[in-house]
Order: structure tokens, then sequence, then C-alpha cells
């Protein structure tokens, strides 16, 4: 199995962030954003040269190196076409690093299917969604009775509720040991949950776009994943309304960028990740570069 390694380090200051990517870009992605790198970047990044993303595309099997891991402030998993309860290799082989950056104090942010197999690996339960698909742009409510302020640096205020799009037909229905729910929905009782402060899963994507959404809606009609009545249901969410993106990308930057303090950290155990065997492209400022293979 292929194992990517970042590039040597930016210079001093440089703060790193890892994105395991978890699907394969769509001709759509590919041909508008340049692929679902460039998606997230320039959702979750903006920290110009004091700012590196490392992009691992862990669906087929490039992760960090072993070295490499600790270097990083931050790691986002992205969603997924796959079930986070599956026991693919690489599924598996995520869920143990998703355990080892826990126990190092690492920041960690799932999103979509990122959100189940976090909440798989600490030890929480994910099933198939218990009202069938929820596609669209959907209201979540957030818990007010949480101590939620400290998780997301800067960011003042929390509201009663915002909008966000979803494209699940699987949720959590326990959160882990420890775990708390931070919002809820008419349909999906675990819309983001956090586990300690360094831990946050969002079952939305506060990444995603309309375009991207109307997109995906017509590949999962035209391949008979969902019918054309659901599909039109959630056109109509989109009509609708537009999803607080700019909310959504604050909360996640908070939450990955916010202060903290230096701490030494053991590395993780070497069937994480092993020895380096390739390297990965750099996503730095928004710009995405292919990855090479050595």
């Amino acid at each position: 199995m292929t194992v990517a390694a970042a590039a040597a380090s930016g210079g001093v200051g440089v703060r790193r962030y890892a994105l395991l990517l978890a699907l394969n870009d769509s001709e759509y992605a590919r041909k508008v954003y340049g692929g679902y790198g460039n998606v997230f970047v320039s959702a979750l990044g903006g920290g110009g040269e004091e700012e590196r993303w490392d992009c691992f595309r862990v669906i087929d099997g490039e992760f960090p190196a072993a070295e490499e891991v600790g270097r990083y402030e931050g790691f986002v998993v992205s969603g997924s076409p796959h079930d986070a309860y599956g026991d693919e290799r690489w599924i598996l082989r995520l869920c143990s690093l998703l355990r080892a950056l826990h126990a190092m104090g690492k920041r960690i942010l799932g999103i979509c299917f990122g959100h189940q197999v976090l909440c798989r690996a600490l030890g929480g339960r994910i099933g198939k969604a218990r009202s069938g698909w929820n596609i669209g742009v959907k209201k979540m409510t957030f818990v007010r009775d949480f101590e939620g302020s400290k998780l997301f640096g800067d960011l003042k205020e929390i509201p009663q509720s915002a909008s966000i799009i979803e494209v699940h037909q699987d949720e959590v229905l326990e959160v882990p040991p420890m775990g708390r729910v931070l919002a809820y929905s008419d349909k999906t009782p675990v819309e983001m949950f956090a586990v300690g402060d360094n831990v946050l899963g969002i079952q939305g994507h506060p990444e995603y776009t309309s375009d991207i959404l109307l997109n995906l809606i017509d590949r999962l009609v035209n391949n008979n994943t969902i019918t054309s009545g659901i599909g039109e249901e959630a056109r109509r969410t989109v009509e609708a309304s537009e999803p607080d993106r700019r909310f959504w990308t604050g909360l996640c930057k908070g939450f990955l960028k916010r202060p903290t303090a230096a701490t030494t950290v053991d590395m993780p155990p070497r069937e994480v990740a092993p020895k380096m065997m390739s390297c990965s492209h750099i996503i730095a400022d928004g710009h995405f570069r292919k990855m090479i293979h050595l």
C-alpha cells in the first residue's frame, strides 16, 4: 500500500495542516475547482505564507509518514461515498490513525464520512440513518447548554440555528465516551459532536457550495443511488435557501487554528504510518499541485 509523506517543512512559524481525502474527485470538481482538495483549502485555508496544507488521498492508501505526523497542527477528514462502518483496509487504517492522533492531542475535524469514522474510531456507534437519505440545504439547531465557545477560537457567538449542505444516508447513533452533542436537526439527532477540545465532527458539508450540491444530486439520480423524487426535493431546498457557508467555514477555521499551548507528544505506532515510499503534493494558498509518486 502506498504511503504519502509531506515534503520538507516550510519556514519557521509555518502552520501545517493535513487533509485526509476519503473520496476521488468528480469530473465536475476537477473541471470547476481543480479537485476537492482545492474546495477544502479555499474554504478552510487563507493563512497565506504562514500556513501550509498537505493532501493525502487515504482512499488510495496514501497516509502521512510516521515521522511527519507530529509536525501537523490539525487534520481534516473529508466526506466519502464509502460507509464509515465498512471494513476496507484503508478505513481500518484510518481509524487506527485517528485514535493515534487523538492520543497525541492533535486537532481533528471530521466532515460527513469523516464525522462518522471519527466517531467510530473513538468508540461511538454509527450506522444507517434511521430516517433515510438526507440531502439538501438543511437547518441544524445548536444545543444551548454546551461549553462550546472555547472550541472555536475567535468566533464570538453561536446562533440558535444555521443552514448547511447535507448529503448522507448514514449517521452517528451514539457519540464516543466523553463526547457531547453540539447540534441536531429534525432528521439527524447528532449533527455535530465534540470530544474534549481537540475533536470535532460535523455531519454536513461546510466546504460545499450550492453548485457542487446540485451536480452531486444529478449524479446520484442518474446512477439510481437516489430516486428522482428525493432529487427534486433536494433541489427545492437549494432554490429556497442558501447554506450559511461563511459561518460554517469560520467555525471550522476557528476550531482548527485557535491558539494552543506547545506540547511534547509521542509519535504514533509504526503500523499507523509506515516508512516513506512516496511524496504528496502540497496545497498552499489555495493552489493544488498534483501527486508525484517516487
